[in-house]
């Protein structure tokens, strides 16, 4: 087990993405941040550094406990990190999502504007 290991392996390792070229892309395209920075796939990661990591649409907190360079089992892989992500909002909290009833056209500018002003773009 070394120091340092490259944040792309690292985060393939932990499983966090399926495939090492995943993981690379996801860095390329900034979706990675190691302690507040933005990452290229070849910085290396240590114990006590802390990762914002875009998954599916949703940030992933994570401090690295260990560094580990080969993908393992899930049980190892757990040890390896922290997961500091805060808790989803309850759903009941999560505002519903309004839909246009289907086969009702493009909406009008008057309800462009209502949209518009609902959502908070004015």
């Amino acid at each position: 087990m070394s120091e340092s290991v490259r944040v792309d392996a690292w985060l393939w390792a932990i499983r966090v993405y399926k495939t090492r070229s995943a993981a690379t892309t996801a860095c390329r395209a900034g979706h990675v941040r190691v302690n507040g920075a933005h990452a290229k796939a070849a910085q290396l990661v240590r114990p006590g550094d802390e990762l914002r990591v875009r998954v599916n649409g949703f940030d992933r907190i994570l401090a690295v406990r260990r560094t580990i360079a080969k993908r393992v089992s899930a049980a190892l892989a757990a040890t390896a990190y922290e997961d500091r992500t805060p808790p989803p909002p309850p759903r009941e909290f999560a505002g519903t999502i309004a839909t246009r009833d289907r086969g009702a056209g493009r909406p009008t500018k008057r309800e462009r504007r209502d949209i518009d002003r609902l959502r908070g773009r004015d």
